[in-house]
């Protein structure tokens, strides 16, 4: 596992490349995701706090995830067109990814074990788990996916 968040790559959505390095200095909001979950309208919230806060420093992670209950089966060009055109996100998404198991993408190991879940355990439990990372690039909160975006916004503000 890498020793610091900014030695993780991770791909886009549109399969590039992208060191978590070019995110140093920045609030980062970590969320898996996925565009046929009862969570989905989420998306709405989490760009609402991508448009409020960016300019502050805030920058909102989309990562899909096909994990739990098969709910993100399309393709990458799918999932980008559902998020665009359903919700207007344009907060940068990225390729889908498993969260947990074997095959966990690095950034959801690293992530996971910084912030472990209830009773210490840290498997993801569904869809719109997110993660609070401060400016150092520490993971400092991990909130469940009934935790809406709207009540992330006194933990961002003390951030930024």
């Amino acid at each position: 596992m890498a020793a610091s968040l900014y030695e993780i790559h991770v791909t886009d959505i549109a399969g590039n490349d992208v060191a978590m390095e070019r995110f140093r200095g920045q609030v980062i909001l970590v969320v898996n995701v996925a565009s046929k979950c009862g969570f989905t309208p989420q998306y709405e919230g989490l760009q609402a706090l991508y448009q409020q806060y960016r300019d502050r420093g805030l920058v909102v992670l989309g990562f899909p995830c096909n994990q739990f209950g098969a709910q993100e089966p399309g393709s990458e060009a799918e999932i980008q067109q559902f998020c665009s055109t359903s919700y207007g996100v344009d907060f940068p998404m990225f390729a889908r990814v498993d969260v947990n198991g074997e095959h966990a993408d690095p950034l959801f190991q690293h992530l996971k074990a910084s912030q472990p879940g209830l009773l210490g355990t840290e498997g993801i439990k569904w869809n719109f788990t997110k993660f609070l990372i401060d400016r150092q690039g520490n993971v400092v909160d991990r909130f469940a996916p009934t935790t809406t975006p709207d009540s992330l916004r006194n933990d961002i503000e003390k951030r930024l």
